[in-house]
C-alpha cells in the first residue's frame, strides 16, 4: 500500500467516524427548552467542533491500523473484494 493510498483510506474512514459522531451525544436548544431567536430548534446548545475532531481522530486511527494492517498482510486483497462485489477477478 502506498503512502498516499493510506492517506486516502485514513480520510475515508476519519470522515465517516466524524459524520457520525456529530450527531451522537448532541445537546439540542430544543431538548433545554432555550431557543436563540433565529435559530432552529434542533440547533446544537454547544457545537464544541475541536472536541469532536479529536474525537473522530482518535477512533479513526483505532479503526485505520487494522485495516491497513489486513491490506498490508493481504489477508485482504483486491480480488477478494472484486469476489465480495461479483465482479470477475484480473487476468
Amino acid at each position: 500500500m502506498g503512502i498516499f493510498s493510506a492517506f486516502v483510506l485514513f480520510a475515508m474512514v476519519w470522515a465517516m467516524v466524524f459524520l457520525i459522531g456529530l450527531q451522537i451525544g448532541q445537546n439540542t436548544q430544543g431538548d433545554n427548552g432555550e431557543r436563540v431567536p433565529g435559530t432552529h430548534v434542533s440547533s446544537p446548545m454547544e457545537f464544541r467542533l475541536g472536541r469532536r475532531v479529536l474525537w473522530a481522530t482518535g477512533i479513526a486511527l483505532c479503526l485505520w491500523g487494522p485495516l491497513v494492517w489486513a491490506i498490508v498482510a493481504g489477508v485482504v486483497t483486491i480480488d477478494d473484494l472484486r469476489a465480495l462485489t461479483g465482479r470477475p477477478a484480473a487476468n
